[in-house]
């Protein structure tokens, strides 16, 4: 297999004397509060989901002039701050704290040399998401005193001001012909349609109103529905409304019948920022692309042993429709009965992750359904716990219309998103008191998809894919993000049309269709991310590889994990060197 480059930041180089001034490690633990503190206050909407709950009434304007100003100024200070340390004064774990904030500031101002803030909104994730999340009362948003109450009416407040900044700079995007692909644009319009209700009382914003705690007074129970009503159809609901109108009369009209970032003006340069933000590498986009063939031609192989196994006699792309479409695939009746499956698998891992796993985390952990109002686009997902335990991490699962729920991939997607997946790595992460605050709220997807995407690896161990079609399912998502690679790079730098994307796609992998637009159109908003799951994945899988040969009967799969988990997310070159070290000196 051919080794993915990483990027040159090889300790060995990087750990050089940068400077004569004789900072302490005390000194750099307080840069890095300092640090952590500061990112906060940049994205506080983050801040929240990481159980930083003192910014909970704030709010950033992500796509304006004046924040881009505010986020140079901070990497400008950090880059020159970090310029006066000796590393040789630091610890390991503190090397690698200076490494990634060096990585992180030099990749914040590659982004500010393009226009990725002319598309503030997309159907796939973001503020406008995040708010309906929060408002839901079901996620990280707490609403259990009068102050968690006030904080998300300033939020909303806020956010309504929010509205007519994406829309300013929607129309700045408009000008310089930086827009939405077409068939994004009619996903996103109904994400603030679908918010505009006759009644304050059905709408979303309006939840936590019907569940205020019962020890609130009646004097505050009644200020709280005055002040939430005023907010929802004074200033909320005229904003969606203005948004809705924009979307549909400005914006779509406006909107390109290009698929990639590539068509755009300096949308080149653009993905090439994002292939290194979302893979912490080097890789060039052909390279990576090429790779992305090379897997797909490899799982493909291996997809046919299955499909002879079973005894179907088609091809392969016939067997996938098979599969598609296969009823004993889709036996459920009811929503609760897809989350009591992803249960039962839970229960029959738990004697196997031991063997596996001596590193696991305290952080309790759920299986819930997607909210009604973002399950028509949303693809299964984790997110995190509170890191005191408060709230537990939880696994989203989207049905839409469980009739047409197929299960034949679950037992690999709940070692992805749930165990030993983000809800492992995820939670060791933050439970970790040893490593600064700015480490166990941290993410880089190169590493936390990798890892995610390593352990459906682990399914044979783990005691899973027994049945031919689990397994086929495991395949499947291994294929899903090797055609990302493909379709990925295509899109943004080929050329490739949605269309043809989503053709590829089909020919590929056994998901419905509906499943594989969804996806294509995610890759259109989000470009580069999709990147991320395999070059990580394979860099674990090397770096075992490694370890098991090199360190012969030394080597401890137990160990292995704990090293790869126990200082959280960091880009693949730190990973590398710090399992390297591991394997030389055994510690």
């Amino acid at each position: 297999m051919k080794k993915i480059a990483v990027l040159g930041i090889a300790l060995v180089g990087l750990f050089q004397l940068t400077g004569c001034s004789k900072k302490s490690s005390q000194d750099f633990a307080k840069l890095t509060q300092d640090y952590f503190k500061g990112k906060n206050e940049l994205d506080p909407i983050n801040a929240t989901l990481n159980g930083q709950n003192e910014f909970n009434d704030q709010f950033a304007f992500e796509m304006t002039d004046s924040y881009r100003k505010k986020q140079a100024a901070f990497f400008d200070k950090y880059q020159k701050e970090l310029s006066e340390y000796d590393l040789g004064n630091l610890s390991e774990e503190e090397k690698i704290s200076y490494e990634i904030i060096k990585w992180e500031t030099e990749v914040g101002k590659d982004l500010l040399k393009t226009d990725a803030n002319l598309m503030p909104v997309h159907q796939f994730s973001g503020t406008h998401l995040m708010m309906t999340q929060f408002a839901s009362g079901t996620a990280a948003q707490p609403f259990k005193t009068e102050k968690d109450y006030r904080n998300f009416l300033k939020r909303m407040d806020a956010y309504s001001v929010w509205i007519d900044s994406a829309i300013v700079y929607m129309k700045k995007g408009m000008a310089k012909k930086i827009v939405l692909p077409k068939a994004l644009t009619e996903k996103v319009i109904p994400q603030f349609a679908d918010q505009i209700t006759p009644k304050v009382e059905d709408n979303l914003f309006y939840s936590t109103i019907k569940t205020m705690p019962t020890d609130f007074s009646e004097t505050t129970k009644t200020a709280l529905k005055a002040e939430y009503s005023k907010m929802i159809s004074g200033k909320l609901m005229p904003q969606y409304q203005k948004m809705t109108d924009f979307l549909k009369n400005e914006y779509l009209p406006a909107s390109r019948t290009t698929s990639g970032i590539g068509s755009l003006p300096g949308g080149d340069e653009l993905y090439k920022v994002y292939a290194k933000q979302w893979t912490t590498t080097t890789t060039t986009i052909e390279d990576i692309h090429k790779l992305g063939l090379k897997e797909v031609a490899r799982l493909k192989a291996e997809m046919e042993k299955v499909k002879n196994q079973v005894g179907f006699k088609g091809t392969i792309v016939e067997f996938f429709d098979y599969v598609r479409a296969k009823k004993e695939l889709m036996p459920f009746k009811k929503p609760e009965e897809v989350i009591a499956n992803f249960n039962v698998i839970h229960q029959k891992i738990k004697p196997n992750v031991d063997k596996l796993f001596a590193l696991q985390p305290k952080t309790p952990f759920e299986v819930r359904r997607v909210e009604a109002f973002r399950e028509k686009t949303a693809s299964a997902e984790y997110i995190q716990g509170a890191a005191d335990g408060s709230r537990p991490g939880i696994f989203y699962v989207p049905i839409p219309d469980v009739t047409k729920y197929n299960y034949y991939g679950d037992e690999d997607l709940f070692l992805h998103e749930a165990i030993p997946g983000h809800h492992f790595q995820i939670s060791l992460q933050q439970e970790n008191k040893e490593l600064p605050d700015f480490r166990r709220f941290n993410w880089f997807g190169a590493y936390g998809e990798g890892w995610a995407l390593y352990t459906e690896s682990l399914g044979t161990e783990l005691g899973l894919y027994e049945d031919p079609y689990q397994y086929f399912g495991m395949l499947g998502n291994e294929m899903h993000r090797a055609i990302r690679l493909v379709v990925d790079t295509g899109l943004h730098s080929k050329g490739w049309t949605r269309e043809q994307a989503i053709k590829y796609s089909l020919e590929n992998e056994a998901e419905s269709e509906a499943s594989i637009v969804s996806e294509i159109e995610r890759y259109m908003a989000i470009p580069g991310q999709a990147l991320s799951y395999k070059l990580g994945q394979l860099k674990i899988m090397e770096l075992r590889r490694k370890a098991s040969t090199e360190m012969s009967d030394k080597f401890d799969i137990k160990v292995f994990h704990q090293k790869v988990l126990e200082s959280g997310v960091m880009p693949l070159a730190l990973l590398e060197t710090k399992i390297n070290d591991w394997i030389k000196t055994g510690n």
